[in-house]
């Protein structure tokens, strides 16, 4: 071996020290080079001299990189070298590269998702002074919340608190409506409402004015109602005619409200003066305290505080209305802050909403990515070996570590970089899917400067995130170990890497047991008896007089044509209950026990038609005279009485009706699928008929049977559009938000495998690299391609099945806590955490095992040959 002094580049000496100093210290060096080879190994004297020269070096080299910065021509060079390192390592650059595209755009998307959930109801200019007026209730020591108000509470309000609210706007339901212009008629939903309505919302008008309202006889429709009325032509001051008995004119379009607005399905408003003209229920309920038929919107008075104001109107109604003090209402606003996040009660207390559901998916929006950041990490620490050297040698000439950490860093953001590209990518072609699969219509502002910003940031974030840890790590070797060869791993260096394997395992077994849970739980009240048959089975909402007196007729028709096989009438449809009263007694009931039952107003034919359960007794009949103060009853009306033996007993409602228990049918649900289903009566009543409910003939096509009711329904009312609902379609869109999550949480979970499946690749390929002469040496001893299969699998299952057990209790007590929330829901089984468990076995064996039999397979030849 040499014994020639080691010589430094002049041009490296001269950008550090001046020519006098760098003359120096050259001679200081080879004094001492040949000092230690007189007492030491030529080994010895060599890393001797290189620790000589970083100690000469490194302050100079600081003090040169603070005096004389040249960062662009620095963070140029960063770039290269991490091009090269990528092009060098393409295997492991595509994982890393692929892997983080897909949790970064996982968290874009879910970004999108929490952000357009969190802007509900912003577009309104008045979002943070605007509420909706609600009330609580005690029936029975349980206090329930209701957003129904009596109409008089409007006028109290506007009299005795007009100081509080600077509007004050009361609305009917949204409901569907018939609008007719000319011979067009269509089906669109809106609300009558009082004129400071727009105002209060206000309503972006493109023609006319937000005052159209204070007419009595007008109409203000959106743009997309105003294209279907009139196409091109002006609309303002047109005649439009509401469910063919209220002629209005047009005096203003507003724009259509965005889809994340609680009036995202109003196409028309119009004024409440005229509505009150329409019925003659509605001038009985402005002086009814009892009748909770409506709600009310109010905006408060700048510098007013929603809490305060509540306190003021709490006894609004109990003050008006000494009767209903047994059901000690409480009357509060509810900002519009608070409307579509945070609108559960419990006990009269707020207990949240979907703000659970925001922070639910924003973790795992943060875990996803969080997973994608430990794959870079995990194969850069892995592959650190490699970089050792490289790392020892820049040490040795002047680099010091924060300079190390900036090259680490900047091939993290190169690599990030090069992943937000390919996320972006990803987002704009799937966007449309994830709106679809979220019921959203969220955009990328790409001409907005602040996405632009906000992308930046998510770069910046997550080059530190994925990167951090492996600068931190790479540049904490010693360069005299590193380039005397005596630089080991250690036993536990690759303990970090298997905490991390852990955690991302962890993480995606969760969010498969939590899919799988969710999807049980929709099965499970899936499953549920509901009480009738919903095949075949249509409802048609009245929306106007004419369809008064034309049931009965049609009935005949239609059965005489073999298109339906029963047909009746209702006041609710088949999958809601809009209407509930109390007031009822009966033999044995206890004087202070407070009533509620839903209460449904049917044709004779109604069992019939819907093919409701018979428990006991029997079904209407006009064969009984009587039937006209017959009631029927379900399971948990008798329950809720405590009564024996109810067929043929009296029913008193209010002072003087008389109402007597016919019959007895199977509890049918009509509301939520996830609750008990109510107390519920059944009486006999065609004046109160909302909807009409047909059974179609099982014999004839469906189509054949539709064609043949539409022409009787033309000809009988040609004044309302014929729409029709299925109801099993309604009934399944119940579970519609529920379905939501439990498809996006499946897609999340799917793609959170995959990118630890990525990493577990990345890593087994590594692993199994590293022990090729291992491999090698262990099959020339006899070695089956069995046993260094098992060998090389056995560590990542190992890690896998840790996971599984930290999954387990982790999943749930979470989902046990959500499945609190439905008082019907299903049993949280063992075997689901078993074969989730099994499931990620199965996946972490396929995924280490292509590498494993891939290395075992390979010629020891190949494998020794450089010994």
């Amino acid at each position: 071996m040499s014994t020639r002094v080691p010589r430094i580049p002049r041009w490296l000496l001269n950008h550090f020290l001046r020519d006098d100093l760098a003359e120096e210290v050259m001679g200081d060096l080879e004094e001492k080079f040949y000092k230690t080879i007189e007492s030491k190994s030529l080994l010895r004297a060599r890393l001797n001299y290189w620790y000589q020269v970083i100690n000469y070096i490194r302050p100079f080299a600081i003090r040169k990189s603070t005096v004389h910065p040249n960062q662009i021509d620095m963070f140029q060079n960063y770039l290269k070298i991490a091009f090269r390192n990528l092009r060098k390592n393409t295997g492991y650059s595509i994982i890393n590269i692929g892997g983080l595209a897909v949790g970064m755009a996982i968290a874009m998307l879910i970004g999108l998702w929490v952000y357009d959930e969190l802007s509900f109801d912003k577009y309104f200019t008045n979002y943070d002074r605007l509420a909706k007026v609600m009330q609580h209730q005690t029936f029975n020591g349980v206090i329930n919340t209701g957003v129904s108000i009596p109409m008089p509470l409007e006028n109290e309000l506007r009299e005795k608190y007009g100081s509080d609210f600077t509007h004050v706007a009361i609305s009917s339901w949204t409901n569907e409506h018939i609008l007719s212009a000319g011979d067009l008629k269509i089906t669109k939903k809106g609300n009558y409402v009082q004129p400071d309505f727009p105002e209060m919302f206000t309503l972006k008008m493109l023609k006319g004015t937000r005052e159209g309202l204070k007419d009595q006889a007008s109409i203000i429709i959106s743009e997309s109602t105003a294209r279907a009325l009139f196409g091109d032509a002006d609309p303002i001051n047109q005649a439009v005619q509401i469910d063919s008995k209220l002629d209005v004119k047009v005096t203003g379009v507003y724009e259509d409200l965005p889809k994340n607005t609680f009036f995202n399905d109003l196409e028309f408003i119009s004024s409440w003066q005229l509505y009150l003209t329409s019925e003659q229920w509605l001038k009985r309920a402005a002086t009814q305290w009892g009748n909770n038929s409506f709600q009310l919107f109010v905006q408060i008075s700048p510098g007013a505080d929603f809490d305060v104001v509540s306190q003021k109107i709490k006894n609004a109604k109990l003050d008006n209305a000494p009767d209903e003090a047994p059901f000690s209402p409480q009357m509060f606003l509810l900002s519009m802050q608070n409307w579509h996040l945070k609108s559960d009660f419990k006990e009269g207390k707020m207990t949240g909403g979907k703000i659970e559901m925001v922070w639910l998916f924003g973790i795992i929006g943060l875990f996803v990515l969080l997973l994608a950041c430990i794959n870079f990490m995990n194969l850069s620490t892995a592959r650190s070996e490699k970089r050792a050297k490289e790392v020892g040698i820049r040490m040795t000439i002047g680099s010091v570590r924060g300079q190390l950490i900036n090259q680490f860093l900047s091939e993290s953001f190169l690599v990030v970089t090069l992943s937000f590209i390919v996320a972006g990518i990803i987002v704009v072609v799937s966007l449309s899917s994830f709106n679809q699969l979220a019921d959203k219509k969220t955009i990328i502002e790409w001409a907005n400067p602040f996405i632009w910003l906000i992308c930046l940031a998510f770069i910046i974030i997550t080059s530190l995130l994925a990167g951090s840890y492996p600068a931190l790590y790479l540049s904490s070797f010693q360069p005299v170990k590193v380039l005397k060869g005596t630089f080991k791993m250690g036993r536990f260096a690759a303990l970090p890497r298997k905490i991390l394997v852990v955690i991302q395992f962890t993480v995606s077994v969760t969010l498969i047991i939590g899919t799988i849970i969710v999807y049980n739980q929709i099965q499970y009240s899936k499953d549920r008896p509901i009480g009738y048959n919903r095949e075949g089975l249509i409802s048609i909402q009245m929306k106007s007089d004419d369809f008064t007196g034309k049931c009965e007729l049609l009935r005949n028709e239609l059965k005489a044509a073999g298109a339906v096989e029963e047909m009746s009438e209702s006041s609710s449809p088949i999958t809601a209950v809009w209407q509930n009263n109390g007031g009822f007694n009966w033999e044995g009931k206890d004087p202070n026990f407070q009533t509620d039952f839903a209460t449904i107003y049917v044709s004779h034919e109604y069992g019939k038609t819907i093919n409701w359960q018979i428990r006991e007794g029997r079904d209407f009949s006009h064969e009984f005279a009587t039937d006209s103060s017959g009631v029927i009853l379900n399971e948990a009306a008798i329950k809720f009485m405590g009564i024996t033996d109810p067929l043929g007993k009296e029913i008193t409602w209010g002072d003087d009706t008389k109402l007597h228990i016919v019959g007895i049918i199977n509890d049918m649900i009509m509301q939520s699928p996830y609750n008990p289903v109510k107390q519920t009566i059944y009486l006999m009543n065609r004046d109160n008929a909302n909807w009409i409910n047909i059974r179609l003939n099982p014999n004839k096509s469906a189509s054949e049977s539709l064609a043949i009711i539409e022409a009787a329904f033309k000809r009988a009312i040609p004044s309302a559009p014929f729409d029709f609902k299925f109801i099993d379609a309604e009934y399944s869109r119940k579970f519609n938000s529920e379905e939501r999550v439990g498809k996006l949480a499946s897609v999340f979970a799917v793609l959170a495998i995959i990118i630890s499946c990525l990493g577990l690749f990345g890593l087994a390929s590594f692993v199994a690299e590293q022990r090729t002469k291992e491999i090698g040496i262990r099959k020339v001893l006899g070695a089956s391609i069995t046993g260094l299969w098992k060998m090389l699998s056995a560590d990542f299952v190992v890690l896998v099945i840790i996971s599984c057990f930290l999954a387990a209790p982790l999943a749930y007590y979470f989902l046990d806590a959500w499945l609190a929330k439905y008082k019907y829901h299903t049993p949280i089984s063992p075997w689901i955490f078993i074969m989730t468990a099994l499931g990620a076995l199965t996946v972490t064996l396929a995924t280490v095992s292509f590498q494993a039999i891939k290395a075992a397979l390979m010629s020891p030849v190949k494998s020794l040959k450089s010994e």
